[in-house]
This record gives structure tokens, sequence and C-alpha cells, in this order.
């Protein structure tokens, strides 16, 4: 029968893979606690939080949230990085702080629901910050925006040149001056 704590903690770990953007699952072995602290401090200027529980009762929230393919990389000492906000902030911090200390290494992470390997979450902190993304896109926006009215503002021209063409023709022959 299992123990009211242990499934209150079930319940905490199904919640916090719903609730959560990403999750980054790392293997914490070789770190001293001062430098568990400095990651948790880290990951919570991020929005999220750092937290350690037992394979066991994660394997059990795996598979009641659906999310079974995350039993694989539960293999020895597992912590949890659960992302609330900007999620690539958080991998970059934590891929930052792995490449600083040998002892933490990345295992795997779910992101939008779907589980990926430490390879992809290596490539997903190469991306620029969110910001420069989105400057970039609002700038290729204005490049084609200013094309469009270009584009669009041609006939006008055309127009008013033909127009100015005939009003000179016309006013021409009447001055007298040809």
């Amino acid at each position: 029968m299992a123990r009211p704590e242990k499934i209150a903690i079930v319940k905490e770990i199904k919640e916090k893979l719903q609730r959560a953007q990403g999750v980054i699952l790392t293997d914490f072995r070789g770190l001293d606690v001062h430098e568990l602290n400095d990651l948790r401090r880290k990951v919570g200027e991020e929005g999220a939080e750092y937290k350690i529980f037992k394979n066991t009762l994660v394997r059990i929230a795996a598979r009641e949230s659906r999310q079974e393919e995350l039993e694989k990389y539960l293999v020895g000492p597992t912590a949890f990085a659960f992302g609330y906000g900007d999620v690539i902030s958080l991998i970059k911090t934590i891929v930052n702080f792995s490449s600083k200390h040998d002892a933490l290494q990345i295992k795997a992470g779910i992101l939008e629901g779907e589980v990926i390997d430490a390879a992809r979450i290596e490539v997903l902190a190469s991306l620029p910050p969110r910001e420069e993304l989105l400057a970039g896109l609002l700038g290729s926006l204005g490049l084609s925006l200013g094309g469009l009215v270009n584009v669009l503002a041609g006939p006008i021209r055309d127009l008013s040149g033909t127009l100015n063409a005939v009003v000179q023709q016309k006013t021409l022959p009447e001055t007298g001056k040809s």
C-alpha cells in the first residue's frame, strides 16, 4: 500500500510536469552542496525550479502524465529543472553551468510535451536569445512591408506620371508654345 507522503509527491511531480513549459533532466553526481545551491539560484532567476525526486516516484508520475519515454532517462541520481517561463533561457543557463562544472550532466528534457535528448538540448542552447530572434523577425517584416508598400505605390506613381504628362501636353498648345 502506498504511503500518503509518496502519493503526495507523485501528485506534485505530475502537477509540475503538466504545468512546466519545459523540463530538463540532469545527473548531478559530483556536485557539492555549494554548487547545487548555486545552480538552484541560477535556475530560480530564470523563473524555474531545480528539484530532486526519487526515480521510482517520477516513473509513476511519468506514466500517469503519459510521458513514458522519460523512463529510460531515469537511471542514477536525477534532478529536474522545471521551467515555467522562457525555456530557452533555462536551457542556456543549465548548459552554461554544465560547461563550467563537468560533474553536471544533461540527460534529456521535455519541450512542448515531447521528450528530447541531450544533443537537442545543446542545439537549443546555441540559439540566439529570444529578444534577438524577435528583433530579427521584426526587421525582416519591416523590410518586407517596405517592399510591399513600394510595389503597391508603383501603379499610383505611374498613373500620376501619366496624368502629369497629359496635363502638360494639353497646356502647351493653349499657350502657343511648341
